[in-house]
């Protein structure tokens, strides 16, 4: 894991110091182990290290004997085996990232098409003088790039495009308002203007700072469900979850797992508790003093079950005033998750301990667990769309009227899916891989663990597993109202103490409670702030803060992320103070 950039000019000119510099910096917390430089002719590449695998001769980049130069970020967890099918192949490394890069000299651009991870890659082909960069086909690892009048930059987060002097923080409006309506943007186009994202599963190819080529190597393939009989799927989806879980593993550092007590945080669980000789290191979040759900207490039960260490962290109303400006500062592409805020503060106390964790993200996603599908299956007129209603909806919040601008990410996903031969499920489901999971929850997890130098992983956003459960029947997925059948079938006959067929109660975070709470200073210090007032009425922001309403509440956290969001990134405002702090800077 680590953090990459790189710069290829339009008029052959070296890249900067300055520009490397400054890349190097702005990434560093990606990779605290490390850095690394290479610069040739028009192109200067930069990676910071987190070292996980071959800790002494992993560095980078990786350069091979056609002069061909690689930097990534990620893991390849398939290495071993593209090692073997290399058997003539010297290896200068025992990097992960090094078979990669020789299939690449062998099969160009189709070398993707062997990789099982999560990566963002970028390679130099200073033979053909192409930069070549792909990104894993579920967007596990973030990858940026603008286009600029000197040339091509690229990397893992804007802000080292910004802080490169490279592209001037400004909001794109349409971005911001779909940020707004559901708490993140969708699509290519980020919320500053004028960077892009590298698509999931996409592999662009620039010469002399110009794009000239896409290519796309999808997560998911067209068809329907396939027919398999009940015993036959669940074990099917076993030997997936068990082989990802093997691969996710391997490591060269201590890891542990995100316990939420949830079914699939439960799941992998009861796995890695099986696979591993030495107890599993679990970490829970919970909220005293509220009246959210608090999961420690069946968690603990659970990693009591199983034999696993489990560490407990409070996150209180000090934690959510203290370390909200940190978080905001991390996630520069903005997510409004209130799961950020439990997620920051579990990394930070897992990195005490492990430099890895595995978490349970696309489980739902893959296996049809939200409740939004079961509504979006629906027999018409019943059924309801993907999204179609934002937070602001109805509160006379903006000085504007937005329209549905906002929501055209999410047709476009809809219009895309719609060609996949699909089922309405599949459908719903598609439309959530595409932009929810990559453009939110992915977000979230990549910048709030490597904020704290914590590697994240995903054993169900896997290939393999993707395979053995996507094209399950859909009874398989929704039976008896429920979503994830299969998944909480086996479990129940896995870990029965799990609970799996119980009334799911959501994650929660009580930031209504605690906004409410510090309500009457909160609310006029973020009408205030520049990026608020140039949108939205003043009076009607205040009201949000002091209001009973939960819909109100959850706007009041919204405009508060990005009032703090936008005071760092796009004003360059810098704190190590608490919310109320940050918020007096304007």
């Amino acid at each position: 894991m680590c953090g990459i950039a790189g710069f290829m000019t339009i008029d052959g000119t070296s890249p900067s110091d300055e520009v490397l510099d400054a890349f190097a910096n702005c990434l560093a917390h990606r990779g605290p182990d490390g850095q690394g430089r290479y610069r040739e002719g028009n192109v200067g590449l930069v990676q910071t290290r987190l070292a996980i695998i071959d800790l002494e001769t992993g560095q980078q980049p990786i350069i091979d004997d056609k002069g061909n130069v690689l930097s990534a970020n990620g893991e390849v967890y398939n290495f071993v085996e593209l090692r073997q099918s290399l058997p003539d192949q010297v290896m200068k490394t025992a990097s992960d990232c090094e078979p990669p890069l020789h299939l690449y000299g062998r099969k160009g651009l189709a070398f993707v098409h062997d990789l099982r991870g999560m990566f963002a890659i970028s390679i130099y082909d200073r033979e053909r003088g192409r930069l070549v960069l792909s990104r894993d086909p579920f967007g596990i690892k973030p990858l940026y790039y603008a286009e600029t009048q000197r040339g091509f930059a690229f990397a893992s987060e804007p802000q080292a495009l910004i802080g490169a002097g490279l592209v001037k923080p400004k909001v794109r409006e349409e971005a911001r308002d779909a940020f707004m309506q559901l708490q993140f943007s969708t699509g290519r186009n980020t919320i500053y203007k004028g960077i892009k994202r590298v698509l999931p599963g996409e592999t662009l190819v620039v010469e002399r700072g110009l794009v000239v080529e896409h290519h796309m190597k999808l997560a998911l393939e067209k068809g329907g469900p396939k027919a398999i009989a009940e015993d036959t799927a669940m074990q099917q989806m076993e030997e997936a979850l068990i082989d990802s879980i093997k691969v996710h593993q391997r490591s060269d550092v201590p890891y542990g797992l995100f316990l939420s007590g949830g079914i699939d945080s439960s799941v992998l669980l009861s796995l890695m508790a099986e696979l591993n000789d030495q107890p599993i290191k679990a970490y829970t979040a919970g909220f005293s003093g509220t009246d959210v759900p608090d999961e420690r207490k069946h968690a603990r039960m659970l990693a009591q079950k199983v034999g696993a260490d489990h560490m407990e962290v409070e996150f209180d109303e000090n934690d959510f005033l203290t370390l909200l400006p940190r978080v905001a500062e991390a996630i520069d592409d903005p997510v409004a998750d209130y799961a950020v805020l439990p997620t920051f503060k579990l990394a930070r106390e897992a990195r005490k301990d492990v430099k890895v964790v595995l978490s349970g993200e696309g489980a739902d996603e893959l296996l049809g667990g939200y409740g939004r599908y079961r509504a979006y299956c629906r027999p018409w007129p019943l059924r309801k769309a993907m999204r179609n209603s934002g937070t602001f909806d109805g509160l006379g919040v903006f000085k504007k009227d937005i329209g549905k601008g906002w929501h055209s990410g999410i047709e476009k996903a809809e219009k895309f899916v719609s060609k996949m031969d699909f089922t309405r499920l599949q459908r719903a489901q598609g439309i959530d891989l595409i932009d929810w999971l990559p453009h939110d929850l992915l977000i979230k997890l990549d910048r709030c663990l490597m904020a704290n130098g914590v590697e994240g992983r995903t054993p169900f956003l896997d290939p393999v597993v993707a395979n053995a459960v996507f094209y399950l029947p859909d009874e398989m997925k929704i039976n008896n109202k429920m979503g994830k059948y299969l998944l909480r079938h086996w479990l129940n006959k896995r870990l029965p103490e799990a609970k799996p067929f119980s009334k799911k109660r959501g994650f929660t975070v009580p930031v209504g409670h605690w906004i409410k709470n510090h309500g009457a200073k909160l609310g006029p210090l973020v009408a205030q702030q520049p990026g608020i007032e140039e949108f939205c009425d003043k009076k009607t922001v205040k009201h949000l803060f002091t209001s009973d309403g939960k819909e109100e509440g959850f706007a009041a956290w919204t405009l508060l992320f990005y009032a703090l969001w936008h005071q760092r990134h796009i004003l360059g405002f810098k704190t190590d103070g608490d919310v109320f702090d940050a918020l007096s800077m304007t």
